[in-house]
């Protein structure tokens, strides 16, 4: 078996078939005409085990830059469900009024997207969303806060179920508090430092996917990056040289390579907060030069930096004084959800 996470992911440069590109282009999984098959093949059977049914609507509200989540995955609903649609991550009003035009009693979504959506629902459109009618949200690709299951199952009326998402190919390949695989051998646990399966682990484990579908890659035990603890259940921490950041997986090191190619950066900490329903980042930039700090144009450099390198919103904020002494780069994640770039340290 050949071990690799995201940060070794083989390259894609003789990759054949359908490309599924991650938004910062670190990933790209192959996926052959057989491969693709066998993907929506095992994200139904994961649909139809977390309670999706014959009659159900479903919309799915979730990404597709690059890697296709939310068509793939509404594509393999076609053969559960009665009707399917995907939308994106709209906005909420929008969303609101594509549940009520397809008559939808399923939502598939992130959990800060679901509980952004209600949040609006209440403050913003004055709407009860139990006037949704909604049965059923599925959740992918996130760790929820404190409650945030209870309160959407209390306030919609509905069942939650959260699906683990293979993060390579966007296959769900798990779903449930226990982290139940559809198939047995889809996903395992290992040490942070460790390349061997565990049945559990003292510590925090990583989740590990090893993906027997997939034609060429089917000999692989892919690091996923997700952190879970006392055996196999939903994930709750993050690990390694990417950072997760409104369901994106930002790249550390790409952070850093395009950071240092501005002059005048004596420091930066970037930092991830969860402020209310979504996750908030924010690069704190500490100048080493006094005629930067209230330069429009060097903070604007780092903000067109930061834009190249994910789709998620970045803001800068600069710091008052200068510091010429360099400082290495931080990352402080106010969620407690990353535990920290080195794997083995954990």
């Amino acid at each position: 078996m050949t071990w690799t996470s995201r940060e070794d992911f083989p390259p894609g440069a003789s990759a054949r078939g359908l490309l599924l590109v991650s938004p910062d282009a670190d990933v790209v999984a192959p996926l052959s005409a057989q491969d693709r098959a066998a993907a929506l093949e095992l994200t139904a059977a994961t649909l139809k085990a977390a309670g999706v049914g014959a009659g159900d609507r479903v919309v799915v509200a979730l990404n597709n830059d690059g890697e296709l989540q939310g068509s793939s995955l509404a594509e393999a609903a076609l053969s559960v469900a009665e009707a399917v649609a995907s939308v994106g991550p709209r906005g909420r009003l929008r969303l609101h009024r594509a549940l009520t035009r397809t008559q939808a009693n399923v939502l598939v979504t992130t959990p800060s997207g679901a509980m952004d959506f209600l949040a609006r629902l209440h403050l913003e459109f004055l709407l009860d969303p139990l006037d949704l009618e909604l049965e059923r949200i599925l959740l992918v690709g996130e760790i929820p806060s404190r409650n945030w299951l209870r309160q959407l199952e209390d306030e919609f009326d509905a069942e939650v179920v959260q699906l683990f998402a293979d993060p390579f190919f966007g296959v769900p390949v798990a779903y449930g508090p226990s982290l139940t695989p559809v198939r047995e051998g889809l996903i395992g646990l290992a040490p942070p430092a460790k390349d061997e399966l565990v049945a559990d682990h003292a510590g925090p484990a990583e989740i590990v996917v090893t993906p027997r579908w997939h034609t060429t890659l089917g000999g692989a035990r892919l690091r996923t990056g997700w952190f879970t603890a006392g055996g196999a259940a939903q994930p709750t921490h993050t690990a390694g040289e990417h950072l997760l950041v409104r369901g994106r997986w930002l790249s550390l090191p790409r952070v850093t390579d395009v950071l240092s190619r501005i002059d005048g950066i004596s420091h930066w900490n970037l930092e991830v907060s969860r402020e209310g329903t979504l996750d908030r980042a924010v690069l704190r930039v500490t100048f080493a030069r006094d005629s930067l700090v209230r330069n429009p144009m060097w903070s604007g450099r780092v903000t067109q930096a930061l834009v190249g390198v994910t789709p998620v919103t970045i803001e800068v904020a600069v710091a008052p004084e200068a510091a010429e002494t360099a400082v290495a780069p931080a990352v402080t994640d106010l969620r407690g959800h990353h535990l920290g770039r080195d794997r083995s340290a954990l």
